[in-house]
C-alpha cells in the first residue's frame, strides 16, 4: 500500500523534543503495551522503511504492523498522545515519496490485508487496506470478476495505496467503458476511516437528508460533514468551473467536485486521492466487473 495516512504539520515530537531518542524509546514502549502487532524500533527497521519506490528518503520514528482496525486505532491514538505524525503504507510502490515521512509508519500489508467478502451477484468486494490488488484478482476471478484499474504494480501494490493515490493501469479503459470509470475513485462504494483525532465513521454517497441527519447528530462526525457542507455551498460554483471539462487521467488533488450535489455528496470518493492527509482507511467496499472475453 503507498500512503493511506499522513499528518505533516511541524510536529512537537520531532521539533521540540529535548531528547528526541528518549522520547522515541517511550513512544516504543506505550505501543508494545497496547498493540497485538509488530513494533520495530529499530535502526534496521527503520532505515528499510525510510524509502519507497521514489528517490525520496526519510528515516521514520518507528514501525507498526498491526493486527487489525483495533491495532490501528490504537496506534494512532498513542502516536496522538505523544504528539508524533503517522504515515500509513503497504507495498510502498508509491514513486512520489507518498510512504515517506518522518513519522509513524503503519505497514498494513503484512497482517492486516484480508479479502473479506466477494459479492458476485452485486460485483463488489470488501477489503483491509493492506490487501494486495493480485489477492483480490484471485478471488474474484473464479465469479469471471476483476478490479479494473490494476497498476504495474498490481503485485505488491494494496488496496489503500491505491486509493491514497487513486490509482488506474492498464485495464481502466476497459473500467471506463464497462464499469464505473477509470480510477479507484470511481470503484468506491463506501469507506470505513479514521481520524486522527480517532473518530471511526462508514462514509460514502451522503443524500441531503442524511447529510441533515448527520449534522443535526451533532458530535465529531457531525461537526466534520457540517464543515465539509459549508465548504461545498461556498465554493460550489468554482469547484464546476475548475473541474471542467472532465479529464480521465485527474488523478492528484483533493477531489472537491466528489461533495457536490450532483455527485451525490460522496465522502468517500472525496477521499480517494488526498494521500492520506485525511484519514486511515480501514476497510474498502470497491466494485469489480466482468471479465470481458
Amino acid at each position: 500500500m503507498a500512503k493511506e495516512i499522513s499528518t505533516k504539520p511541524r510536529s512537537r515530537f520531532v521539533a521540540e523534543a529535548k531528547d528526541a531518542h528518549q522520547q522515541a524509546t517511550a513512544l516504543e514502549q506505550a505501543l508494545r503495551k497496547r498493540l497485538r502487532g509488530d513494533v520495530r524500533f529499530s535502526d534496521g527497521d527503520r532505515a528499510l522503511y525510510a524509502t519507497d519506490a521514489s528517490n525520496y528518503r526519510a528515516i521514520p520514528i518507528g514501525v507498526v504492523l498491526p493486527r487489525d482496525a483495533d491495532d490501528v486505532s490504537k496506534a494512532i491514538a498513542v502516536a496522538r498522545e505523544f504528539d508524533a505524525p503517522v504515515t500509513m503504507r503497504g507495498g510502498g510502490t508509491a514513486l512520489a515519496g507518498q510512504t515517506c515521512n518522518t513519522a509513524v509508519i503503519i505497514d498494513a500489508s503484512r497482517y492486516f490485508n484480508r479479502v473479506l467478502d466477494v459479492d458476485a451477484k452485486h460485483r463488489r468486494a470488501r477489503v483491509e487496506p493492506g490487501c494486495v490488488l493480485d489477492e483480490l484478482q484471485k478471488v474474484a476471478e473464479p465469479h469471471g470478476l476483476i478490479y479494473g484499474p490494476n497498476p504495474a504494480t498490481h503485485s505488491r501494490c494494496t488496496l489503500g495505496g491505491m486509493i491514497g493515490n487513486n490509482s488506474c493501469g492498464v485495464h481502466s479503459v476497459l473500467a471506463e467503458f464497462y464499469g464505473p470509470g477509470a480510477h479507484t475513485a470511481d470503484q468506491v462504494e463506501e469507506l470505513v476511516v479514521e481520524t486522527y483525532d480517532g473518530v471511526r465513521m462508514t462514509v460514502g454517497p451522503t443524500s441531503d437528508k442524511e447529510l441533515a441527519k448527520i449534522i443535526a447528530g451533532g458530535g465529531r462526525r457531525g461537526e466534520i460533514y457540517a464543515a465539509l457542507a459549508k465548504l461545498r455551498d461556498r465554493y460550489a460554483d468554482e469547484i464546476r468551473r475548475r473541474f471542467s471539462p472532465k479529464l480521465i487521467r485527474r488523478s492528484s488533488g483533493f477531489a472537491l467536485n466528489q461533495l457536490l450535489p450532483e455527485h451525490g455528496f460522496n465522502v468517500a470518493r472525496a477521499l480517494v486521492g488526498t494521500e492520506g492527509t485525511c484519514v486511515a482507511v480501514l476497510e474498502a467496499t470497491v466494485a469489480i466487473l466482468r471479465i470481458m472475453q
